[in-house]
């Protein structure tokens, strides 16, 4: 016989902190950079719609030719996978449906019903809603700092967009709470973007798919398509219509949500939605560079505690980091 031989031990697999610090950064960074993007659509958006243009032309067009921009990765992800529609096609149209065209069209509605301003506060409670779906969905309640990081970044935003006098209307509070529901499902369904789901493939195709459901609303009148080849100002400067609308389309919308659906997996959804409420600083300095636009003293007092209270949901996230880097690095049990 034999001798018998020695259990071999398993090596435990241990974290690299250096590079799960690494991918934190560039989460954050591509989601600052997302919400930049996304920050210069209104600026651009808005003239075209006092020129003229319908809601539902100026949505058309900028979905059409941002998911055509991406149409790329999505050919290559069916390239690799030929059922990549098919597997995935609940996300797909969940994405097209909600963070695509209901964002997008619930916002507009609520904001012909109220001030734009208490319509952004509505739909930016999207970060406070996902804390809350954690809280029902795991019955554990979020630590100090997020409590912390909510109400703060809550009462910057208040200041940023100055909803002082505003009336209230219970439709367009009911448009407003749709859409943060439809941001919440943004940040949800870019989490579920891995290998198997590569984001920009995820961004494509929903972009093409909200296309399609918004042309399919244009052609049977549901949403008036009016695109007048008019000239807006611009900083001062008059320009043709397809300068703000190539603008909005092929770097705003295309950056915005292909750098978002990329941020996402790596910071996470909860950390990603805070980050994301720095569009709205971003919005203020574009609405003041290319409309005149001046923001307000208390203005720059709300996004300094909008900035704060990012930082204090990120700095729970670092703990949440290190604590698992201590974990998975303790010594493990050999198996046979």
């Amino acid at each position: 016989m034999s001798a018998p031989t020695a259990p071999i031990p398993v090596l435990p697999v241990v974290a690299m902190p250096g590079s799960t610090a690494r991918m934190r950064t560039t989460g954050l960074f591509l989601g600052v950079v997302s919400a930049l993007a996304f920050s210069s659509s209104g600026p651009f958006v808005k003239p075209l719609l006092e020129a003229g243009w319908s809601l539902g032309a100026a949505l058309l067009m900028r979905m059409g030719i941002a998911g055509l921009v991406l149409s790329p990765a999505l050919f290559l992800a069916i390239r690799r996978q030929r059922s990549f529609l098919w597997r995935n096609w609940r996300l797909i149209a969940g994405f097209g449906l909600m963070p695509v065209l209901g964002c997008q069209l619930f916002f507009f509605s609520a904001m012909q019903r109220m001030p734009v301003a208490v319509a952004l506060l509505i739909q930016y409670l999207a970060p406070v809603m996902l804390v809350a779906l954690v809280w029902i969905r795991t019955r554990r309640s979020p630590s100090a700092l997020v409590l912390w990081g909510s109400a703060v970044a809550i009462i910057g935003l208040v200041l940023v967009v100055d909803v002082s006098g505003a009336s209230f209307d219970l439709l367009g509070t009911l448009f407003a709470l749709a859409a943060a529901v439809c941001v919440c499902a943004y940040f949800v369904i870019s989490e579920r973007a891995g290998d198997d789901l590569p984001p920009l493939a995820l961004a494509a195709s929903g972009l093409l798919a909200g296309a399609l459901v918004m042309g399919v609303l244009c052609l049977t009148g549901i949403m008036p398509f009016i695109a007048p080849p008019v000239t807006v100002v611009l900083a001062g400067a008059e320009v043709p219509w397809f300068v703000p609308m190539l603008w909005v389309a092929g770097i705003a919308t295309t950056l915005g949500y292909a750098f978002g659906v990329m941020a996402v997996p790596l910071i996470g959804s909860r950390v990603a939605s805070f980050v994301g409420l720095s569009e709205v600083l971003f919005a203020l300095g574009f609405a003041w560079l290319f409309l005149s636009e001046v923001p307000a003293p208390i203005q720059f007092a709300g996004g300094a505690l909008i900035l704060v209270g990012v930082i204090l949901v990120r700095a729970d996230a670092s703990s949440g980091d290190r604590a698992t880097a201590r974990a998975s690095s303790s010594p493990a049990a050999p198996a046979p």
